[in-house]
This record gives structure tokens, C-alpha cells and sequence, in this order.
């Protein structure tokens, strides 16, 4: 307790019965990538879990440089063996299939995993620490740790906890890097670079893309974050990186046409839908308002049923592009949509994405749906 007090720590960080995990390995939030980094990263992600997201924020400096160092950098090691209890092969097996299919729930249901996935993650981290295996095991073991990081952080994230969200996509590269992985890796930094350009912070973002990229080599990685750095270069200046844009939007659409089936687990979804509604929404961003909504509209119509929280974005695109044409009918009847769905699958993040859009309704207040529309997101 009185350590917790002489670093300007809450009380309810401290956790007597687990000195000294409870006390945070940086300063910055950010494990440098290392040989023998993997394990550290996890365990600083799952000390952020304790309430802790208000005390540590990640710089994008300090993500930038994370992202230069793994462009640049060797694969780390892979964890060594320890003196403890042998791991078995069907335990292995059942962490994996068990895993696959926590990720692969509905999104609905998704909502209800996240203590579910914690206690996952840290049994994989435990194993990591203190279990006996193979090579071969500590390499599917690091795997196993990377993807699940990977989900927790997607969770935390819909849900506005963003440090935490940040420490396990941080936590699954150092898995990832170790295990030689770059298309993963690049995606995890695609992900990073994803939450910075929610925070509208596009300068960072689009450096992570950029070093993600130097690495990245199947077609499938390679077009989502091709599409994902258009967007965020239109949003931050879209008149003036518009060439850049049309260049990375040009070069996701020839990597989409040439990934075929055989794609890593992480990006098996990126499809014609993704490609027409990320191409829509920079092209709003350059000010292409006609063009862009046919993109958005054709992209939602493409879009597999499973993918709710997906559509609910894209419908909150849909609506932004009939408010850019001054048709608040439509644009209220999408976003009604969109939140219902938001509300529905508990994805906060969604319902802002709604919420920012409400003051753009307030002139349009008399238009058809408009006001039924407002009364329920005030609901």
C-alpha cells in the first residue's frame, strides 16, 4: 500500500498475494520487443486488466517506435523450456480448438467470452512461464497466446477500453514476433494502427501501416492494410494525400484479387464488402460523396450475415453518406439500424460511432424518422 502511495497509485492495484506481477514493467506501457520479450508483454497485459486503464496511457511515439523496431528487427526467440510439469499434446489440441471456437461464436454471443477469454489467455501465459515442452510446442504455444491476446484486445476495444485493448495487441506481436509470424505480426500492427485512427490520431497511424507493410507478404494481410492506410490517409488530409489514397485503394483491390482460400485465420474474412466500403468511406473523406455511397451501399449488401458488428458500422457509414446528400430520411433509418444492432450485440464502440452522427440530425428534426430516431438514441 505504501509503495502504491509513493507512485500516485489507487489502492485496488494492489494485489498483497501476487508481488511483485501487481507493479507495471514500464514506464511508457510499451515492452520492447527482446528475445525473451513474449512473456513480459503478456504479463503486463494482464496486469492492465485490474482496473488500471486510468493510470497508463500509450503514446503514439511510443507505439511508433514499437512499430519501427519490429520492421526492423529479427524474430525474437522462442520461450524456453522450463523445469516444470510436461505439457501434453491433447491438452495443446483442446487450448486451440477451444480458442477457434470462442472466436468463432456469433457476434452476439461474443459478448458474453471476455472473462472466459482472460482466463484462457492466462493459463497460456502460465504454461509459457512455468510448463515443460517441446519446440514444437512453445512455437504453437506462442501462436495460441498471439491469437488470443489478439480476440481479448478486439473485446476491450468494442467496448472503449483502450489501453487495455492496446497492451494485448502489443502482447500478441511480441507472441507473434516470436514465433516468426509477419503477416500476423503486420496485422496486429494494422490493428494498433486501426485504434489510433478511431482516436483520430492519422500521423500514427499511418507510420504503423507503413512499417506493417515492409513485412507483410500474403495478399489477404497485404489488402487490409493497403485499405486501412487509404482511410487513414484520406481522413487526415484528403485533398492533399488524395494520389496516395487512390494508390493504396488501387493496390488493395489487385492483393484481394490475387489472395486465394489459403490465408492466415486473422484476416480469412477481408472481402469484396471491405474492399467496397473502405474504398467508399475515403472516397467521402476526398469529397467523391455519389461514388462513395454506391460503394458503401453495394459493400453492406455484400456482407455475410455473421459479421453483425461489421454491418453496424457500415451502416453508420451508410447514413454519414445520406447526410453528406442532404437526405436525412434514409440516413435516420440507417442509423436506427445500426444502433438497435449496436445495442443488441453490447458493442459501445459502435453505439458512439452512432452517437457522433446525432448532431447532424438536429436541422433535419421534422424530416421522416428523424425524431423517432433521436428519441431512441436519448433512450
Amino acid at each position: 500500500m505504501y509503495i502504491a502511495e509513493a507512485l500516485g497509485w489507487p489502492a485496488d492495484v494492489v494485489r498483497a498475494d501476487d508481488w511483485p506481477n501487481w507493479l507495471p514493467l514500464t514506464a511508457d506501457g510499451v515492452v520492447p520487443l527482446g528475445p525473451h520479450s513474449s512473456v513480459p508483454a503478456l504479463r503486463e497485459a494482464l496486469r492492465t486488466a485490474m482496473e488500471r486503464r486510468t493510470l497508463l496511457t500509450i503514446s503514439g511515439a511510443a507505439l511508433s517506435a514499437l512499430a519501427a523496431d519490429w520492421a526492423l528487427g529479427p524474430a525474437a526467440a522462442l520461450a524456453q523450456a522450463h523445469d516444470g510439469k510436461p505439457i501434453g499434446e491433447d491438452f495443446i489440441v483442446f487450448l486451440e480448438n477451444t480458442t477457434r471456437e470462442l472466436a468463432s461464436l456469433d457476434t452476439e454471443q461474443r459478448q458474453h467470452t471476455a472473462v472466459l477469454l482472460d482466463s484462457y489467455l492466462s493459463t497460456v501465459t502460465d504454461l509459457l512461464t512455468h510448463g515443460r515442452y517441446t519446440p514444437a510446442v512453445g512455437l504453437r504455444l506462442h501462436t495460441l497466446a498471439a491469437s488470443l491476446s489478439q480476440t481479448v484486445a478486439w473485446h476491450r476495444f468494442d467496448l472503449g477500453h483502450h489501453t487495455h485493448a492496446s497492451q494485448n495487441w502489443i502482447a500478441s506481436l511480441h507472441n507473434a514476433h516470436a514465433a516468426g509470424d509477419y503477416d500476423m505480426g503486420a496485422g496486429l500492427l494494422g490493428d494498433l494502427a486501426y485504434q489510433a485512427a478511431w482516436r483520430n490520431d492519422h500521423t500514427t497511424a499511418a507510420g504503423i501501416l507503413n512499417n506493417a507493410l515492409t513485412r507483410a507478404q500474403n495478399p489477404a494481410a497485404r489488402c487490409l492494410l493497403q485499405l486501412r492506410l487509404a482511410r487513414t490517409l484520406a481522413a487526415r488530409d484528403g485533398q492533399n494525400e488524395r494520389r496516395a489514397v487512390l494508390r493504396a485503394l488501387a493496390a488493395a483491390e489487385k492483393h484481394l484479387s490475387d489472395a486465394g482460400a489459403d490465408r492466415p485465420a486473422w484476416c480469412a474474412w477481408v472481402s469484396e464488402a471491405d474492399l467496397a466500403v473502405d474504398s467508399g468511406q475515403a472516397l467521402l473523406d476526398l469529397g467523391d460523396t455519389g461514388r462513395a455511397h454506391q460503394l458503401i451501399t453495394e459493400g453492406e449488401r455484400l456482407l455475410p450475415a455473421a459479421r453483425d458488428k461489421t454491418r453496424g458500422v457500415f451502416l453508420t457509414y451508410r447514413a454519414a453518406s445520406y447526410l453528406d446528400q442532404k437526405e436525412p430520411e434514409p440516413a435516420a433509418d440507417a442509423a436506427t439500424q445500426s444502433l438497435l444492432l449496436a445495442r443488441r450485440i453490447g458493442a459501445p464502440r459502435c453505439v458512439k460511432l452512432v452517437d457522433d452522427l446525432l448532431p447532424r440530425f438536429q436541422p433535419y428534426r421534422q424530416a421522416q424518422g428523424v425524431q423517432e430516431f433521436l428519441q431512441l438514441a436519448a433512450a
